[in-house]
């Protein structure tokens, strides 16, 4: 079962949602977020990336990096700027992009859950990234960025969503890259009721992006534990602000994939080589998006390629059965060498968000291929984490992205 239970948020004063809710901190370079809290001197990303109040001599992860944001939070507290929720709640956050919706409830998931194992994961993480959110957490003494995490549908759910839903917005505003971003609150106590009791009957609930920010959170809640050895449980450093969306609301984006060399291949040594691998057909200057599992797009030389696995090359193994496993386990590792894609400077990773005309730009610039990937399905993600393996790196891009600071969560 899993525990998901309503919270007392901090959330932007009524018409400053759209001034304050920011990207998450890890979509910007330093430069890039300086230049963001410039222009929107109320964007969350003050708090997120508190280096930007500060030269550049001043090291990212400095003690007085974190001082700040912690002083930077209690301020926009303090001013009116971020208001308390007078009552435990849930609150239903839907985003449109595109002409597409998607719709999740916001709330506090259990950090005994994510070491249990009911909320399962499918990345490892790296312990540089998780020392910088655990030291902004606890610092902080909040969560400011929510951890996306998805479960199959519940009909319960399902029903006082879109029950909620039908009534006017709290808020209702647009944020970068034109998302649409609304929230509704759920206060009644028997509503949330229902809603907990529901999560309580899904076995299983998956972290579909920000695997650091939630094991970050879970280790201050450690943290916590061993500095109050007499906890309940029912402390709020016991829990970690999350969205969770529902298996038919989201969609996974293609995460494509740039080699800066072909190595000692010729282009057409290369793609003899790939032939083995998968059917290949020439299509000239027309784009390969890739229409279903097992087919990859390929720019090589101004050209596409469209090019289709072959049957033996297809795996019923949840990870080795991944399109972006085949590709590297048959054609990056034994062909180019790349036998690690996470520190290899040799292959670059581009979110499907981009399009395929960044890949072209950065092939034609720089050499090398692209290849253009179809998408990880949710049903893929749930089989490799309920087998409790881990993806290949940068088998999922998820858009839109959760806003930061529209939704904090205080640990007491």
């Amino acid at each position: 079962m899993a525990i998901i239970r309503p919270f007392e948020a901090y959330r932007p004063a009524a018409g400053l949602e759209d001034q304050i809710a920011a990207l998450p901190y890890d979509v910007y370079s330093r430069a890039e977020a300086c230049a963001v809290v410039r222009d929107r001197p109320l964007s969350f990303l003050k708090i997120d990336r508190a280096e930007t109040q500060f030269p550049d001599e001043v090291g990212t992860y400095e003690d007085c990096v974190y001082e700040k944001a912690r002083d930077l939070l209690q301020e926009e507290i303090a001013c009116g700027h971020l208001v308390k929720d007078p009552a435990p709640s849930f609150y239903i956050y839907a985003q449109s992009m595109n002409g597409r919706t998607q719709i999740g409830l916001v709330a506090c998931a259990s950090i005994d859950d994510y070491e249990k194992g009911v909320i399962k994961r499918h990345e490892n993480t790296r312990v540089d990234k998780e020392i910088d959110r655990i030291r902004h957490v606890d610092t902080c003494n909040a969560q400011t960025g929510p951890i996306f995490l998805c479960y199959r549908n519940h009909p319960e759910i399902d029903r006082i969503v879109a029950e909620q839903t039908r009534e006017l917005p709290d808020c209702d505003f647009i944020s970068d890259g034109n998302v649409r971003n609304r929230v509704w609150t759920i206060s009644d106590p028997a509503l949330t009721k229902k809603i907990s009791e529901a999560f309580a009957q899904i076995d299983s609930v998956y972290i579909a992006d920000g695997h650091h920010r939630c094991a970050s959170a879970v280790k201050v809640g450690q943290k916590r534990r061993e500095m109050h050895p007499d906890y309940t449980g029912e402390e709020e450093f016991n829990f970690f602000l999350s969205v969770l969306f529902p298996q038919d609301q989201l969609m996974i984006m293609d995460y494509n994939r740039v080699v800066k060399t072909l190595g000692a291949y010729s282009s057409e040594d290369f793609l003899k080589a790939c032939s083995k691998v998968a059917g290949i057909a020439p299509c000239g200057k027309e784009q390969v998006h890739p229409s279903a599992k097992s087919e990859i797009g390929m720019y090589l030389d101004g050209q596409w390629y469209r090019m289709i696995i072959r049957s033996q090359y297809r795996k019923k193994d949840p990870v080795e059965g991944l399109d972006v496993s085949i590709l590297q386990d048959n054609i990056l590792g034994p062909l180019l060498g790349i036998e690690d894609p996470k520190s290899d400077p040799r292959i670059e990773f581009v979110g499907g968000i981009r399009g395929l005309g960044e890949l072209e730009s950065r092939v034609d610039k720089n050499g090398g291929a692209a290849f253009a990937m179809y998408p990880t399905s949710i049903g893929e993600l749930f089989d490799v984490a309920d087998a409790g393996r881990l993806m290949p790196p940068k088998s999922t891009w998820f858009e839109p992205k959760l806003l930061s600071g529209l939704f904090i969560h205080a640990l007491g």
